[in-house]
């Protein structure tokens, strides 16, 4: 298509030194004994992934594997913005039925989030299921698209780009899926465009327990595993928003850490991976690719963190 050029992953030589001597300069903390996760990342784990990254992590095998993934760059114009540099993952499936599916990232995702499942969403098993043309971008501040230089870019400025996007392909309807800010993102889409975005799928849904229940039996009649989710809800408000809290008001000073220190980075994105998925068996090669997008993403790595504040 006129405008869309493929795309492949190709971060120099230069930067990838660069990080590798700013591992080699790396100092770090104390902590306190018998703190485990209670006070952040812990340092036994952080020590491990530092000498793995240093000593047997091969980024440009990483990067080879993430260029069998079908990637796309075009131009996206946003009102109020300069056009943007949009990169993209886009499978098509050979079902005709297939339904197209925008597939939107959050933070501290990234399009490599699509990557295990797209052959089972192109795959219709023999019929019994539905098959998916599969969009998934980079968001702008994030991955391997452009950067915004101006305040304002917020929910309304990333639903513009994906939506744009999806019409360029040709898709003027779709579905959604979207996990973390790409919840937010999907369901503004789903505002500002019913009759393009037909139905939305969200893995993000908030839920706090009543301070006031309507009836007695309310708060006794929970399942254990809605008051399992409920009672982790609860530790997540008072012990895991801190960064939300950072990234809302002052993403520039944290920015500093996370563009000139790759452990700082590491370790600020460890600990959501950790807390966040469910005890998903995170290898290092995985933790350390989530990281190194991040690290080498076309806007660096505090642009993404500005979402929060916008």
């Amino acid at each position: 298509m006129e405008s869309i050029q493929t795309f492949q992953v190709s971060v120099p030589q230069e930067l990838v030194d660069q990080l590798d001597q700013k591992l080699s300069l790396a100092s770090l903390p104390n902590e306190l004994e018998d703190s485990d996760w209670e006070y952040g990342a812990p340092l036994a784990d952080i020590k491990r992934l530092l000498e793995y990254w240093q000593e047997e992590f091969d980024w440009q095998l990483h990067e080879a594997r993430i260029n069998e993934l079908p990637q796309y760059m075009t131009q996206i114009s946003v009102n109020g913005f300069n056009n943007l540099d949009i990169h993209f993952v886009h499978q098509t499936s050979p079902v005709e039925s297939a339904i197209p599916l925008l597939f939107v990232h959050g933070w501290p995702g990234s399009f490599l989030e699509v990557a295990k499942i797209l052959p089972l969403l192109a795959d219709t098993k023999d019929g019994t299921e539905p098959a998916f043309h599969i969009v998934a971008p980079s968001l702008p501040n994030f991955g391997f698209s452009q950067g915004v230089t101006k305040k304002g870019f917020s929910l309304p400025q990333y639903a513009e780009v994906c939506h744009n996007l999806m019409l360029k392909l040709g898709y003027t309807q779709y579905v959604t899926q979207g996990g973390d800010w790409g919840a937010w993102i999907t369901r503004t889409i789903g505002l500002l465009h019913p009759t393009s975005c037909l139905a939305s799928h969200i893995n993000m849904i908030g839920s706090r327990e009543s301070p006031n229940p309507r009836h007695p039996s309310e708060a006794s009649s929970l399942t254990p595993s809605e008051r399992a989710g409920l009672d982790r809800s609860a530790w997540f408000q008072t012990q895991g928003t801190g960064y939300s809290a950072i990234q809302s008001t002052k993403p520039q000073t944290l920015g500093y850490l996370l563009t000139d220190s790759p452990i700082g980075l590491l370790a600020w994105i460890y600990e959501k991976l950790h807390d966040w998925t469910d005890a998903y068996p995170w290898t290092d090669d995985e933790i350390l690719t989530w990281t190194c997008i991040y690290a080498f993403s076309t806007a660096g790595p505090a642009a993404s963190i500005r979402i929060y504040k916008e």
